[in-house]
């Protein structure tokens, strides 16, 4: 396999790469992760079964297209493709495990604004439906923010947890009232991560911010936001960075939970447990509110 994977790296590069040696490094809950080296040039490879090769597809394009706005460090894809019963996709490899001091913090901040000012779409979606996690994330066009919220992330995993046997009281009433909370706010259509949360963005040795492991679609900027805040907030320096840049609009606090639903609920659709109830208290809580 590894002979496959640096033959297909010779290719695309152009430039002869021979393994001289490789050892795993973390991967996440979804793929396992390897080193590879020549000895002189360094790549990061994700592995997977052979079925998933459609998901690192994906996760290339949204890795080339971040890439092509210059507004934010990610590793470059290099390529992706199958080899026996493994799925494979080639990144640049980063040194990561910086200090992560507040510049650095701030400059991510201010980064991320950058590529979500990036102008490319009147939509909202993307042209292939990708993955979040390994739960597929459905990116059908739609010129409706509130729409498609309710439609292709909220609506699509409440489908999924009925399947596994999730039942949220009042889950159709929110579905109805989503144009409601959403009301009055109309975003721009932003290139956004998808999935930020802390385990998936860091700091070079040299101090640089990079963000990675995305599940790319053009959306409400506030959805990268909102998921920094989840599971542990960023530093404060990353918001001030940001809102420096970019301020957050108004109604921003009462979205966040909107939002922020939706990876609950695929939470739970990947792994059970309390994040059954935890749904249920955003959704009572939403309802409240509205």
């Amino acid at each position: 396999m590894w002979k496959k994977i640096a033959e297909h790296i010779t290719q695309v590069t152009a430039e002869n790469f021979e393994v001289s040696d490789y050892h795993s490094v973390g991967g996440g809950c979804i793929n396992s992760g390897y080193k590879l080296t020549n000895g002189s040039r360094n790549y990061f490879v994700k592995l997977n079964q052979a079925s998933q090769i459609a998901m690192f597809e994906a996760e290339a394009l949204g890795l080339k297209q971040m890439w092509e706005t210059q507004a934010i460090r990610v590793p470059k894809p290099l390529c992706s493709g199958t080899e026996g019963n493994n799925s494979y996709i080639v990144l640049e490899w980063l040194d990561l495990g910086g200090r992560g001091e507040d510049k650095s913090w701030e400059e991510m901040g201010r980064k991320l604004a950058a590529l979500h000012h990036y102008e490319g779409k009147s939509e909202f979606g993307w042209d292939i439906n990708n993955t979040i996690g390994s739960t597929p994330q459905i990116n059908t066009w739609n010129a409706d923010w509130a729409e498609f919220w309710a439609e292709n992330r909220i609506g699509y995993q409440l489908k999924l947890a009925k399947r596994r046997g999730g039942s949220f009281r009042q889950s159709d009433r929110l579905l109805k009232i989503i144009p409601e909370l959403l009301a009055g706010h109309q975003p721009q259509p932003s290139l956004v991560h998808g999935d930020l949360w802390g385990g998936n963005a860091g700091v070079t040795v040299d101090g640089e911010p990079v963000i990675f492991d995305p599940a790319t679609y053009w959306g409400d900027r506030e959805v990268d936001i909102a998921m920094t805040e989840l599971f542990g907030s960023f530093p404060s320096a990353f918001y001030r960075g940001y809102n420096q840049a970019w301020p957050l609009d108004d109604g921003y606090q009462q979205r966040k939970s909107l939002y922020n639903l939706y990876h609950i609920l695929n939470h739970f659709n990947l792994f059970g447990g309390g994040y059954a109830s935890q749904a249920e208290r955003m959704i009572q809580q939403l309802i409240i509110n509205n």
